[in-house]
Parts: structure tokens; C-alpha cells; sequence
């Protein structure tokens, strides 16, 4: 079998490789990419040096073309890069594109150089009206692309603000309306989306875009007119019982007052039986305080025609109460009155005909009771006596 090296010698003399590709293969893998990296049709990440910090050549000329011939060619070059990112949804990188377009339109003209000469040179006449016609057509389609990166993102006052400056270069422009009224029927600025939207129909009356955003508009119309009339009629409805209750307390003689720090009742609260009938039977929170012990109870539900020691049948005995001081009949009841004295609670008197009294209130929507065992309710009550500064 031939050897390799006879089967190369055989073939003859292999030709001399160009220059640039013997130098190529005479370096590393990695320093070929990174050479590779430096020419804009390869590069995956934007190098700015060449060599030992100059600039990269033709990285420098292809943005240089980017700022090449008069104002309008140089936005047109943005524009259509801005165009193929919106085609592929990358709003950001197309609104950028669409800014630098319109930042073109507001630079100087870069008019051909008067003193140039040679036979390379080739004499241009700029026509100033059909240049303006151009730079606003661009300027018209930047700004309403540029509100449909806007739209996009989210940016809806922006997306607003392009619209309207598409409007006042072409009062025509069907698109300019649509976005101007999607972007306001995100923000809940119903009529301006509304008359965006009849505007733009007036022009083109078969646009289904529009048609399909006039449906959203009166459909969102509808939903937030049937809210804001639950809220009324809602507000209404608690004002209403909000009086019912206040003369249920009135006709009843039962005296009531609010504080600057109420406590967190969560859903407990005074109410009728009937919100709106004020001859309804009413219902209080009740705390059952036991002080001799610092310990109490809460009842959520105390209706007014029930008694005392209906309740504390089914509270008693209590888990706290090692010598089983409290029972239904070895307690006493008190309530406190609105002068700061004190009146005793008949276990087997109605809560409603106890608050009727008109000595005691309810203070917060809460009505306190004190349960003490009899054998130290005097000293209970010379106690609250001395705190209160009474004799």
C-alpha cells in the first residue's frame, strides 16, 4: 500500500497558498475568531478596538454610510432598519431606530461639496421642494410606527403624543387614529377613544381594525357605567341604612357614641334584622368583661330581646376559672352609664330594655358588661369607684 506522502509526490507540487490565508492558518483557532470578530459581517458582540487600541476601520465606515447623503436618505436608511425590527416584534431596538431617523430630519442637510473637483465627481442639484416632500413622508411614518413601539411597550402616553404629531403632518392617517384610540382605551380615556376612533371611520368607514376597536370601546363604556351605577347605588343603599339604624337607636332610647381609636371588631357590628326597618330587632357586639381576673369574652350576636344569663349559661363554666367562682347565679352584672357611674345588669332582663334605660351607651358599636363573683363585687366596686375619683 502507497504511503501517503509518495501519493502527494506523485500528484506534483501543491500550489502556494495566498498570503492572507497562510497567515490565517498559521494561528491559533482563538485568535481567529477574534480577527473574524473584528469584521462587521462576522462579529457577534460589538468590538470598538483594532489591534493596540485604534479604532476598528470598518466598523468606522459602516457607520459612517449610516450618516451618508442628504437628510431624508439618511432617515429612510433608519426608518427601514426600524421597519425589520418591528417585523420581527423588537419594539425597542425599531423605536430607536425611528428616533435616530427623526433626530436625521432635525440635523443639517449634507449638501454636495461646491469646490469639489475630478472626473470622479458627480454634480448634484438638490430640489428642495421634492426633498421637504420626502422628509415629511418619512417624518409621517416614523412617528406612527414609532406609537406602534410605543403601544407595544406599553408606553400609551407616548404612543398618544407620536399620534398626534402624525395628525398634524397628515390629518389622513387612518393608522395614527387607530393606535391614538387603542392607546387611550388602555387609559380608560373613553371619549378621546371614542372620537380617535369615529375619526378614523369617517375616512375609512370599512376598516375592520377600527370597527373591531369601536366594539371594545362601547363594550368597556357599557361595563364601567355598570359599575360606577352599582357604586352609587351601593353608597345609597349604605347611607340609607346608616339612617335606619341611627333612629332605631333614637326610638329606643339607647345612647351611643364613637372615639378617635375604635376597636377592630372585624365583622361584628350593631344591625337590624332588616337593614332598612328600624322596627326590626337589633343586634349588638358584646364584650363580657370578667376584671377581678383580666380575662373577657366576646359575643359577635347579642339581639336585644335576649337576656344576660342566657349567655352565660353556655359560656359558664369558664377554663380559666380554677375555683369555679362563676355560675349564672353567683355573678353579678354592671354596665357602665354615660356619667361614669355604674348601673347593675338584671340577668334576666332583655339587653334591649337594659340600653333602653338611657343610662348606659354603646360606645364604638360595642356594648361592655363587667361579670364579677358576688362575694367580690363590692370590692370591685369601691375599686372602680376609687379610679374613677368617686366617694
Amino acid at each position: 500500500m502507497a504511503h501517503p506522502s509518495s501519493q502527494r509526490a506523485a500528484l506534483g507540487p501543491s500550489p502556494n497558498m495566498p498570503p492572507a490565508m497562510a497567515e490565517i492558518k498559521s494561528q491559533a483557532v482563538d485568535k481567529v475568531l477574534e480577527e473574524m470578530n473584528r469584521m462587521p459581517l462576522f462579529m457577534t458582540n460589538l468590538d470598538e478596538t483594532d489591534g493596540e487600541g485604534g479604532q476598528n476601520d470598518a466598523l468606522e465606515a459602516l457607520r459612517a454610510l449610516a450618516y451618508e447623503g442628504t437628510r431624508a436618505e439618511i432617515a429612510e436608511n433608519f426608518r427601514q432598519q426600524g421597519n425589520d425590527c418591528a417585523r420581527t416584534k423588537q419594539w425597542t431596538d425599531a423605536k430607536e431606530f425611528y428616533d435616530k431617523a427623526l433626530a436625521a430630519l432635525r440635523g443639517p442637510q449634507n449638501n454636495p461639496d461646491p469646490d469639489a473637483e475630478g472626473p470622479g465627481v458627480i454634480e448634484v442639484e438638490l430640489d428642495e421642494a421634492e426633498e421637504a416632500r420626502k422628509e415629511k413622508a418619512i417624518e409621517e411614518a416614523c412617528h406612527v410606527n414609532r406609537a406602534l413601539c410605543n403601544l407595544e411597550r406599553k408606553n400609551y402616553r407616548s404612543c398618544i403624543q407620536d399620534c398626534a404629531q402624525t395628525l398634524r403632518l397628515n390629518p389622513s392617517n387612518v393608522k395614527a387614529f387607530y393606535r391614538s384610540g387603542t392607546a387611550c382605551l388602555a387609559l380608560d380615556k373613553l371619549p378621546e377613544a371614542a372620537d380617535a376612533c369615529n375619526r378614523g371611520l369617517v375616512l375609512d368607514p370599512s376598516n375592520a381594525p377600527l370597527a373591531a376597536l369601536k366594539s371594545k370601546i362601547a363594550a368597556r363604556k357599557t361595563y364601567i357605567e355598570s359599575v360606577e351605577k352599582a357604586r352609587k347605588e351601593r353608597e345609597t343603599r349604605i347611607a340609607a341604612e346608616r339612617v335606619t339604624l341611627q333612629l332605631a337607636l333614637k326610638s329606643r332610647n339607647i345612647l351611643s357614641r364613637s372615639t378617635d381609636t375604635p376597636p377592630d371588631l372585624e365583622d361584628a357590628e350593631i344591625k337590624l334584622e332588616n337593614p332598612l326597618d328600624p322596627s326590626s330587632t337589633l343586634t349588638f357586639p358584646v364584650i363580657l368583661l370578667y376584671p377581678t381576673h383580666a380575662q373577657s369574652d366576646f359575643v359577635k350576636a347579642f339581639p336585644e330581646k335576649e337576656k344576660l344569663d342566657e349567655h352565660l349559661d353556655y359560656i359558664f363554666p369558664l377554663p380559666w376559672d380554677k375555683k369555679h367562682e362563676y355560675t349564672t347565679e353567683g355573678v353579678e352584672a354592671y354596665m357602665e352609664t354615660s356619667a361614669g357611674g355604674l348601673i347593675k345588669v338584671g340577668k334576666k332582663m332583655s339587653l334591649g330594655k337594659v340600653l333602653g334605660s338611657g343610662k348606659p351607651e354603646v360606645v364604638d358599636g360595642l356594648a361592655t358588661i363587667s361579670v364579677v363573683p358576688k362575694d367580690r363585687a363590692a370590692d370591685w366596686i369601691e375599686e372602680f369607684k376609687k379610679r374613677k375619683g368617686k366617694n
